[in-house]
């Protein structure tokens, strides 16, 4: 069932974060805040937040937060009556296919994904021209109609596992080329990629890393797999947001650099005090357009509503619950 929290004070919501919003800042976010968690409670809604939002959606409003996996595994079981996906548009239509009786929201239609905007329906079909009969993989970060042509989704946590439940010598994997080339890298089934990029991920470098161990030579570097082969190949870790939470939270280093969007290092920093954050961070533009005053505009005005052509949805939702199958 639906756990629904109950509204809390600026100051006791404050607490969550102060370790990493000033005092000076807080005020230009308590008052949305304390509204979001009201208006939560009126219209029966759950905020999925995904590890990429800023800290005050992901400490002080946040249902549910967590990797696209995770968010996804979320949108399927929740019960709540509205959705608000505090996330980049496909986590939205992600949410939607899973649960197509309910209101999703997104509180900016605009906050796109340079790796969902890198491939086409038509994209897909020319794949499969040039490679009759070799199973698709999709990751989530693409819209519903690229979900909709293609055989199975997957996301940087289970990548290689879904590649290898498929028990083919060889796949495409689209549309991420580097995180098809880093799971080439672990298994033996044969990948095609295709030629998308993060446009956050793939500003990181060697050279970056090489870089960062000189200034810090005992920080642990953790990289995320949409980085190159050569970045993922310089760092001691590489895995999905929650493989890295899940690194930080089990090994406890001193000093740890995690090497993906800004703001995963204040996430996790909230709760592990004892942790210093090296912070070789780039902004995801996308991600940034969440903000606290969308988010509660959109439980205001039920607004903007996520809809998805029944047409496509229907495929699209296949392809996501082979891979939660797994």
């Amino acid at each position: 069932m639906l756990a629904l929290e109950t509204p809390q004070p600026a100051s006791v919501l404050y607490a969550r974060v102060s370790r990493v919003i000033t005092p000076m800042e807080w005020p230009a976010f308590a008052a949305d805040a304390e509204a979001i968690l009201r208006l939560k409670r009126q219209r029966e809604a759950i905020i999925l937040a995904h590890n990429y939002q800023s800290p005050e959606i992901f400490h002080c409003v946040a249902d549910v937060v967590g990797d696209s996996l995770a968010l996804a595994r979320e949108a399927a079981r929740s019960d709540a009556k509205v959705i608000v996906m505090a996330g980049v548009h496909f986590m939205a239509e992600t949410a939607k296919l899973m649960n197509p009786s309910k209101i999703v929201l997104t509180p900016d239609l605009k906050a796109g994904c340079s790796l969902a905007e890198s491939i086409t329906p038509a994209d897909v079909a020319l794949l499969r021209a040039a490679y009759p009969g070799v199973p698709i993989v999709t990751y989530v970060n693409t819209s519903a109609a690229v979900k909709a042509v293609s055989d199975i989704c997957c996301t940087s946590a289970n990548a290689r596992k879904v590649v290898e439940s498929l028990g083919v010598p060889r796949v495409i994997m689209i549309p991420d080329e580097y995180l098809a080339r880093n799971v080439a890298a672990e298994t033996s089934v044969e990948i095609i990629a295709w030629r998308g990029r993060c446009e956050v991920h793939e500003q990181f470098t060697a050279a970056d890393i090489r870089e960062l161990r000189e200034a810090h030579p005992d920080a642990i570097v953790l990289a995320h797999p949409e980085c190159s082969p050569e970045v993922v190949a310089a760092a001691d870790f590489a895995g999905s947001t929650a493989d890295m939470i899940g690194y930080v939270g089990q090994k406890r280093p001193a000093r740890v650099a995690l090497v993906t969007e800004c703001s995963m290092s204040d996430n996790v920093a909230v709760h592990y005090p004892e942790v210093e954050f090296v912070r070789p961070c780039a902004l995801c533009p996308h991600m940034k357009r969440i903000t606290l005053a969308k988010i509660r505009r959109a439980l205001e005005t039920l607004s903007d509503e996520v809809t998805i052509d029944p047409a496509i949805a229907a495929p699209a939702r296949r392809a996501v619950e082979r891979m939660l199958a797994l």
